[in-house]
């Protein structure tokens, strides 16, 4: 059965507000948390970018519900052994309903200590040999290591996970989802594709759980929330490698100009209809999806969570 969860946008909001957001979340009915991990927002009207780790170690301590990376990158920004580090502390902390959500990355995030950014190719193959450490540290033994893009030189985690720590794998094509079947313990994707889901069974992936996300914004004037979604998030219609490959929110505010209020009032779920959200959010569990993280755009996150506890939530399950 699918399992529902929210989606905590560090992107757009302030920490103390993600936190309000989670305790809202668990109260409403839904049973998982995502939370991105960004060093920049999209655009500068999203306005935030705290530090997931330390996120991560507040919302231990605000609920009970598990919570994954939607997603980390492993291998630019952070050494591998650094990402390790803090992912073993959040699974002690959350018990073990800690799961870390991995991806290749974007040069938004990851130029910012000067790195060349790579290749597609190479940050797969970086993502793998990242990966290898990452599990052979969270082992707690000690652990040196001399590949190809990371040297490692007798690390040991002394707080290592005390019970499994999963790593599901993000991709957005046939090829990434092959190699999160060959490398992941589960597949992370953005769209309810059934194809891109095959494939990743077809890659390795078969009897793996995958997991997706998907925005909205409920409101009663369906007109305002396109607004809305128009002005804080018009990254997400950005075509083809954009999202990758573009290094500052500068330069996505100018692609975006590309992004028309048509576009997003066509691609977006907006409105306060019970019965459109639904069927947003079910498209994921046809498609073959295990769980869903839901993340409601913009400031009106009571009528949000209060519409999807008493409709959304009891349709989807029903």
């Amino acid at each position: 059965m699918t399992e529902y969860g929210y989606f905590l946008s560090s992107e757009e909001f302030t920490p103390a507000e993600l936190l309000d957001q989670a305790r809202r979340a668990e109260q409403a009915g839904f049973t998982r948390l995502a939370i991105s991990d960004h060093f920049h927002p999209w655009n500068d009207a999203q306005g935030n970018s705290p530090f997931v780790w330390s996120m991560i170690g507040a919302l231990s301590q605000t609920v009970t519900l598990p919570v994954t990376t939607l997603v980390t990158c492993p291998t630019v920004r952070l050494h591998p052994t650094v990402t390790a580090q803090a992912a073993a502390t959040s699974s002690v902390l959350l018990d073990g309903r800690f799961t870390l959500g991995v991806g290749t990355g974007e040069a938004l995030n990851e130029h910012v200590n000067g790195d060349r950014w790579p290749s597609f190719a190479d940050r797969a193959d970086m993502l793998d040999e990242a990966l290898q450490v990452i599990r052979e540290l969270f082992t707690g033994r000690l652990v040196s290591h001399r590949g190809r893009h990371y040297t490692v030189d007798n690390a040991r985690l002394y707080t290592p996970p005390t019970q499994p720590l999963p790593i599901y794998v993000s991709g957005f094509g046939p090829n990434a989802a092959e190699l999160a079947g060959r490398i992941g313990d589960g597949f992370v994707t953005m769209t309810p594709d059934a194809d891109l889901v095959r494939a990743f069974h077809d890659g390795g992936g078969a009897g793996k759980p995958v997991i997706g996300g998907v925005k909205v914004c409920w409101g009663p004037d369906r007109d305002s929330a396109v607004d809305t979604v128009h002005r804080l998030w018009p990254t997400e219609l950005l075509p083809g490698e954009l999202a990758q490959v573009l290094p500052t929110p500068a330069h996505f505010e100018q692609a975006s100009e590309l992004v028309t209020r048509e576009m997003v009032a066509e691609a977006v779920t907006c409105g306060d209809d019970p019965d459109e959200h639904t069927r947003t959010v079910r498209a994921y569990a046809d498609a073959g999806f295990d769980e869903v993280y839901v993340g409601q755009i913009g400031p009106d996150q009571t009528a949000f969570f209060d519409a999807y506890a008493g409709n959304v939530l009891p349709a989807l399950r029903g």
